[in-house]
């Protein structure tokens, strides 16, 4: 059987009733060799295909397996007794890729996997399910959360939070793709996607339930950013603007994205002297 009919198999027994404790040491061996292959990259939450992300329903139920048939346990961390139904990654193999992540604070979940000449700075966290690509910069306070996948040469900026998306299983997580930068403070949520190479300003909101203004197409989008975007919020008015109760308009978020300029890029490449 190949592990995603194994998955397959094991996620018919829980929808019958398997538990945790009625867990024996074979379901748990595929759970293990389903993990080693999220951390390996041999197999992800979503991928493209024909243009668009789709989430791969059986690798997300494979992770909630992981919740599911496994009983919390007393684990230890440094001098820190902690209570979870996975332990933290081993991180051994990052060393022999060129990875680097700083120690006290820097935690990543088992199950997740953060490919070669990456940098992760404390503290920051990566969930289970989560795809960090080669050359991506994870900074001090960022969360990358379960599923989420991060593509190759991005920049989260300091105390950038990645949403997860694990259910429904049916949903594709969030997705940054390849050479993204995002600035300090921004927040990706609810199954958005960023188009490759774009530049989002501090402290930006992207979720589907904000609109994008994109003055390169002249249309308003929600759900992605485009490609090749420069991004940052504004404020529209509110359907609520001429109420009695608010004294000069009410106002609401939005996202506009214009076309990348060439000094905003050489901003974003000046922090390539962190890896000379």
């Amino acid at each position: 059987m190949t592990l995603q009919s194994d998955i397959d198999d094991l996620w018919a027994r829980k929808q019958d009733g398997l538990t945790a404790s009625e867990a024996t040491n074979e379901h748990r061996a595929v759970l293990d060799e389903f993990l080693e292959a999220l951390e390996a990259g041999e197999v992800r939450a979503a991928e493209k295909e024909g243009g668009e992300w789709e989430a791969n329903e059986w690798v997300k139920q494979g992770i909630l397996l992981n919740f599911g048939l496994r009983e919390t346990e007393a684990r230890e961390y440094g001098d820190v007794t902690y209570h979870d139904v996975l332990p933290l990654r081993e991180t051994a193999d990052l060393a022999a890729r060129g990875t680097r992540n700083t120690p006290d604070g820097t935690v990543i979940r088992r199950g997740a996997y953060v490919g070669g000449d990456a940098i992760l700075m404390s503290p920051a966290f990566v969930n289970i399910g989560a795809h960090v690509g080669d050359g991506t910069l994870v900074d001090s306070c960022d969360t990358v959360g379960s599923c989420a996948q991060i593509g190759e040469n991005v920049k989260l900026g300091a105390n950038t939070l990645i949403g997860g998306v694990l259910e429904p299983v049916e949903d594709a997580p969030v997705i940054v793709e390849d050479g993204v930068s995002l600035g300090a403070g921004c927040r990706v949520t609810s199954g958005f996607v960023v188009g490759e190479n774009s530049i989002v300003g501090e402290n930006t909101l992207l979720t589907p339930r904000i609109p994008v203004y994109d003055l390169v197409e002249e249309e308003v989008i929600y759900g992605h950013l485009p490609p090749e975007r420069r991004a940052f919020t504004r404020f529209v008015e509110s359907s609520v603007s001429d109420h009695d109760l608010i004294d000069g308009g009410a106002y609401k978020p939005a996202v506009v994205a214009t076309s990348v300029e060439e000094e905003t890029l050489e901003a974003t490449e000046r922090e390539d002297a962190l890896r000379e």
